[in-house]
């Protein structure tokens, strides 16, 4: 694997070289504290104009669309229910796969277009998060651009259209709520090998591996019975994330903690969904409520693929009726993200 520098700018999330345990007992004496942020709104605005002075991915989408030739159409759009062997295209997901053969950074798109997918990109994110985004693009795939695809389906004046940008480590979308039903626009992925791709137990320099401390302080505060529930032997494959019936989700439920767990659980949902822009927080929690918000999902954690073999447990999921959000931290970070209000919403994976 090719080795890429570390960025200085991202120092604020590296793990403190400290034991990774004392690290999650640390954290989890502060998260009461912590949890009483107050969640995102669930009633989030139509994605046209513009949002602090700023034009909106899905506006830039549409003018991507417009800039586009007949030729570069011919290659990188589709039709809305496009299908192939992976399915539904627009519906697919995987850890490391290109929707298309054109890189973004490729001769293919002008400078002009790659100027604007890159705002488009990127504006899909809190902007709190723009330097440890670039970090996890520089450790995995060489930077922004180098090794990612796009893809758009439908068109703008159907009514129906997204965008889609696939890579290493990447699956991520924009619709403007054209996708019925689900958050995202469909299942999306994200995950991290910040020193390689076996990580050491405490994940130096992963973004994304304090979601993952956050959830196993939360095991911390549970009490023996909880514990034994919400302990599990073997992890399922990572890329089954697809809704299940509510008796197959494994894990102890929700509406089984205490005022001060829930608090915490709470708060561990707030550090994953804390990367993306407002509207995509408040789908997500507005697909969350219709099926019966965090009392109806499950929390398992996985003792497979426990690094270090140090209790601090790598493999975690929180499940609902329609909510799965997947975190595998064995060898590297892979987290599997597919939330609906609809459990009946079909998605395709491969990993």
């Amino acid at each position: 694997m090719r080795p890429f520098e570390s960025c200085p700018d991202c120092a604020d999330v590296e793990i403190p070289p400290v034991n990774r345990r004392q690290f999650v007992k640390t954290i989890g004496a502060t998260a009461l504290a912590a949890s009483s942020v107050t969640l995102p709104g669930t009633a989030f605005a139509k994605e046209t104009g513009s949002a602090n002075g700023n034009p909106v991915p899905e506006s830039l989408a549409k003018k991507l669309y417009g800039m586009l030739s007949p030729s570069q159409r011919q290659k990188i759009c589709f039709p809305w229910d496009f299908t192939d062997k992976r399915g539904l295209l627009r519906m697919h997901v995987a850890n490391n796969w290109q929707i298309t053969e054109e890189k973004v950074a490729s001769d293919f798109f002008t400078k002009d277009q790659q100027e604007l997918i890159e705002a488009l990109y990127f504006g899909l994110y809190t902007p709190d998060w723009k330097d440890r985004i670039k970090k996890q693009l520089a450790d995995d795939a060489g930077g922004y651009g180098q090794a990612q695809s796009i893809a758009l389906f439908g068109t703008p004046e159907s009514g129906k259209f997204e965008f889609v940008m696939t890579g290493r480590h990447l699956t991520i979308r924009c619709d403007g709520h054209a996708a019925e039903h689900v958050a995202f626009g469909g299942p999306i992925f994200y995950g991290h090998a910040a020193k390689g791709f076996n990580e050491k137990p405490d994940h130096p320099g992963n973004v994304f591996w304090p979601q993952a401390l956050k959830a196993n302080a939360l095991f911390q505060v549970l009490d023996g019975k909880q514990r034994k529930e919400a302990l599990i032997e073997q992890a399922p494959e990572e890329s089954e994330v697809q809704f299940r019936d509510r008796a197959s989700i494994a894990g102890l439920p929700a509406a089984e903690l205490s005022k001060d767990q829930r608090a915490h659980l709470k708060s561990v949902l707030e550090a994953l969904i804390e990367p993306y822009r407002t509207s995509s927080r408040d789908q997500v929690i507005r697909c969350l409520d219709a099926q019966g918000g965090l009392d109806a999902c499950r929390i398992a954690f996985f003792q497979s693929g426990d690094l270090g073999n140090d209790k601090v447990w790598d493999i975690w999921r929180l499940e609902g009726p329609s909510f799965v959000w997947h975190f595998r931290g064995s060898p590297h970070v892979h987290v599997w993200v597919n939330v609906a209000d609809d459990p009946s919403v079909k998605i395709t994976t491969s990993g």
